[in-house]
């Protein structure tokens, strides 16, 4: 059998024996020699990630434009020129270049993702070759090499460790363990889950405690992280809701264009006898009034609010268009981990021999509440006990709290800080203990006695050992325990109903315990017999208070909060519990490996917690509840998160704990780490799409009104009432005033009352072309009367005509009052709140317009006439019924609602 062949069959090398592992690959404890190496090296390659070509700048520029809006606009600029209006023409384009900027920016976050995968595998390390110890560069690797790590190393490969001494390993950023893993060196099931392949030692994750040496297995892409950096590289990034939606409006508006144009051409010529030139300029006037200019620019500025209103809730956007995903999300798949926990173990629970307590409080912080659950047998003798437990917790730990500015930092193992925290709380001053209680000896943690003892010498001149560690070891060595009557025999049953409790509530049990002795060295014979037990101590990662009520919020809203985590599936039910998720099935990775398709689609829909969870479980999951039409928000921190974050429509990363791949791979980065980001992103996320629906509510009929006007003078042989040139104006002048106060408009109140719009739902909905045809065509209908009752008194074309057009600009001003909500009626007493922008547009707006209207350059380019006070009201009292009928429009509509 070849060396590659036996390679292969070391994918499930978590169960072969270290022996097998040395056989397979042809190696020894001494290491490979340097030639077999170099061999190894030609055969196998480097230990590298190899990162794709990345698309070149100038084809990622031009793809930018490869947009039918974008066609539509470069169009609507050639237009312009015809027309002889080179600004116009220069603003246009210059909208286009922006977006495609913009674009241009944002690509390339795959090559990004992977960029940073690959920095976290490069590192020096420690091989054996030729029966000598070397430093060499990860990249040298091979199967068969012999390396050693120790404490602050990273893993330089994916190793099967067959020596440890106490190694505990931080794979958080593969696997998602919320706590460094003890690792051994005995074979496994060969169908373990990742997470539980504690023989192992993989690439990328960090080296906690302890020593240990390893034969590398799996080098480059044959790696766990290796896999990931492939399933990255594999996963295309998904447009958003409004992207797909832009494009199919600007497909439809593309179509309805050039067929009313041609249809009025057709009218025109064959009906009403016009020049085919006049009806070409005509067609054109149709075009240019019904091409939203002004939409790309306002869509980019909504988002570009959005975004600094998100940076102010601590959330990052780092992909402009993923800034209104968030208000159609209505699945979130969250780590547990730092996101819905504080990321800090906490003791929770302390059971004594005759009474309990919950401790209050979060994270590294010594502030909080330690509370008798039963306050009736509350005694002195109690709190003594309780004040041992602390006291047992202070002095068997060599964990350390300090603060800077504000923040309380750990140094040391997490289980060790949730105790000395413990201890803090309860009022232990570390100075002042660690001088009355001088520690004499001890015995350090060790992964196979899996307990640690100290001896101090106490105040009174007695020599005392306290222990600490796991519950069914220390419960071995205690013959009594400590109650409110002093030292009594052991009550096993008690104590085994505590732990029980404690830990399907999916927290980690630690026993205390100590005795009095008279040596001045301690060893482990002194500590296995004759302890007397103090108290059992609860400890997990508590759920976050705010993202509690976040969830709650989000439920409410319609959204569906799922946790997807590596932890196990007892600690993610009990933390599920808690935050209010429906906890009644848990799915583990290894089940979602074995179920059919059909199944697995149902499972995605009915299951919110998924436990032990591998980063192909993840991308899995993603991708089913994307098939199913939901729009997914995805959360993570870690390496193996990058491959979900970036196949979800929005991928949101840790700021404070999240790797740089993750980061890479996202949408948006929380600068928090909270959930309740999240919630208040989503509140920004739905504004910024209810404002430019609110903006394209405003466009849409108005440029209808423009057209229209043409399409009815076409249709009864009147002269033209707008040109081209007076529509282009006003299609410019509005969308950079009127059409562009929307985007300011504050959240609506019943913003997160309402479930999420649909994947399928389109901007054109039945509400939105109901209002276009209502305003577009009542508007035309007034300009084009206001137009014929001035000519047929005698006006001259250039009067009417500029009476025309201002009442067109009046009509547009009054109906944005309309356009600040859907459904609600401006007569509401919240409608004045946010109220400024939309004043200070219509303002603006009638300051260019007496500009245009009176400026002799602007009258000759235009073809206009001064107007007169007279001519002023008639045109703001003609445009006042538009705001009737908007009014009355949305009373029917909520009724038919």
């Amino acid at each position: 059998m070849t060396i590659r062949r036996k390679y292969e069959e070391l994918k499930k090398a978590h169960a072969f024996s270290s022996k097998e592992i040395l056989n397979l690959l042809e190696t020894s404890e001494k290491g490979l020699t340097n030639s077999s190496a170099e061999e190894r090296k030609l055969l196998f390659g480097t230990n590298t990630l190899p990162i794709a070509k990345p698309t070149p700048a100038w084809k990622m520029l031009l793809l930018q434009f490869h947009n039918v809006l974008i066609y539509i606009l470069l169009i609507s600029a050639a237009i312009s020129a015809l027309l002889g209006h080179y600004v116009d023409c220069g603003v246009i384009f210059a909208v286009t270049i922006i977006n495609a900027v913009v674009g241009y920016i944002q690509e390339g976050k795959a090559e990004a993702a992977l960029k940073s995968i690959l920095s976290m595998t490069q590192t020096q390390c420690l091989v054996i070759r030729d029966d000598n110890q070397l430093f060499i560069d990860s990249s040298e690797l091979v199967p068969g090499d012999i390396v050693t790590v120790q404490a602050g190393d990273k893993i330089p490969a994916d190793l099967r460790l067959y020596y440890c001494k106490d190694l505990r390993c931080d794979e958080s950023a593969l696997t998602g363990e919320s706590e460094p893993v003890n690792k051994k060196v005995e074979p496994l099931l060969e169908d373990i889950p990742l997470a539980d392949r504690k023989n192992m030692a993989y690439m990328g994750t960090l080296v906690t405690y302890g020593l240990a040496r390893g034969i590398v297995c799996s080098t480059g892409l044959k790696t766990e992280i290796g896999t990931i950096s492939d399933l990255v590289q594999k996963t295309s990034l998904t447009e958003t809701p409004l992207q797909k939606q832009l494009k199919t409006f600007a497909q439809q508006l593309s179509v309805g264009i050039i067929i009313i144009s041609a249809i009025c051409m057709g009218v025109g010529i064959i009906f009403r006898g016009y020049e085919f030139k006049e009806m070409f300029q005509a067609a054109i006037g149709i075009a240019v009034a019904f091409i939203p200019e002004g939409l790309p620019a306002v869509v980019t500025i909504a988002l570009a609010i959005g975004v600094q209103r998100m940076a102010k809730s601590r959330a990052l956007v780092r992909r402009l268009p993923s800034v209104e995903v968030l208000g159609s999300v209505d699945v979130i798949c969250s780590d547990k981990t730092g996101t819905l926990t504080t990321n800090a173990m906490t003791v929770r629970h302390v059971a004594l021999a005759n009474c309990e307590f919950s401790v209050s409080g979060e994270g590294y912080k010594p502030s909080g509440e330690i509370t008798r659950l039963n306050r009736e047998d509350e005694s002195e003798s109690s709190n003594k006990l309780l004040e041992r437990a602390c006291l047992i917790s202070f002095l068997c730990n060599d964990a350390n709290i300090t603060e800077d500015d504000g923040e309380w930092n750990l140094h040391g193992d997490p289980t060790e800080g949730a105790l000395l925290v413990l201890a803090m709380k309860y009022g232990i001053r570390k100075e002042d203990t660690r001088t009355k209680w001088a520690r004499i000896d001890e015995l350090p943690f060790e992964t196979e006695k899996r307990y640690m003892a100290t001896l101090n010498k106490a105040p009174d001149g007695n020599n005392i050992i306290s222990v600490k560690g796991a519950p069914d070891k220390i419960l071995s060595f205690c013959s009594h325990q400590l109650s409110d009557e002093g030292w009594s025999a052991l009550n096993r049953e008690y104590w085994q109903e505590k732990m029980n409790v404690m830990a399907n509530r999916g927290m980690r049990v630690m026993a205390v315990a100590q005795k009095e002795v008279n040596i001045e060295k301690v060893s482990h014979p002194d500590i296995e017999s004759e302890m007397a037990l103090v108290a059992l101590i609860g400890i997990n990662d508590p759920p976050r208070p705010e993202a509690i009520e976040s969830i709650k919020l989000c439920q409410q809203a319609g959204v569906t909060v799922k946790m997807i985590t590596g932890d196990n599936p007892v600690t993610a039910s009990a933390i599920g519990r808690e935050l209010g998720l429906n906890c009644n099935s848990t799915k583990t990775g290894a089940e979602l490996d074995l179920m059919p398709e059909n199944e697995l689609q149902d499972k995605v829909e009915s299951v919110d917690i998924f436990a032990r969870t591998s980063p192909a479980n993840k991308l899995q999951l993603v991708k089913g509840l994307q098939d199913r039409g939901h729009v997914v928000a995805m959360t993570g921190d870690g390496v193996n998160d990058a491959p979900a974050l970036r196949q979800a429509d929005i991928g949101i990363a840790m700021g404070k704990r999240g790797t740089d791949a993750a980061k890479e791979a996202s949408d948006i980065v929380l600068t928090d780490d909270k959930f309740s980001t999240i919630a208040k992103a989503i509140v920004e996320g739905r504004t910024v799409y209810d404002n430019i629906v609110k903006s394209l509510l405003f466009i849409l009929p108005t440029n209808l009104a423009e057209s229209g006007v043409i399409i009815i003078a076409i249709m009864s042989g009147r002269m033209l009432p707008l040109t081209p040139a007076q529509v282009l104006w006003v299609n410019t002048v509005t969308a950079v005033t009127l059409a562009l106060a929307l985007v300011f408009e504050p959240p609506e109140k019943n913003i997160m009352n309402r479930p999420p719009r649909a994947r399928g739902t389109g901007l054109l909905t039945i509400a939105l072309i109901v209002r276009m045809i209502v305003v577009g065509l009542a508007s035309a209908l007034i300009i084009f009367g206001l137009f014929t009752y001035y000519r047929d008194r005698g006006a001259s074309i250039e009067l009417a005509r500029t009476i025309a057009v201002n009442a067109l600009v009046s009509i547009e001003a009054v109906y944005l009052l309309s356009c600040r909500s859907m459904r609600e009626t401006i007569f509401q007493r919240h409608f004045f709140i946010g109220l400024k922008p939309v004043i200070l547009s219509i303002l603006a707006v009638f300051t260019l317009q007496l500009i245009f209207t009176y400026l002799p350059l602007s009258q000759k380019i235009f073809g206009l006439q001064s107007l007169s006070l007279r001519n002023w009201l008639m045109i703001l009292l003609i445009a006042s019924p538009v705001l009737v009928i908007v009014e009355l429009e949305k009373r029917i509509f909520k009724y038919r609602k």
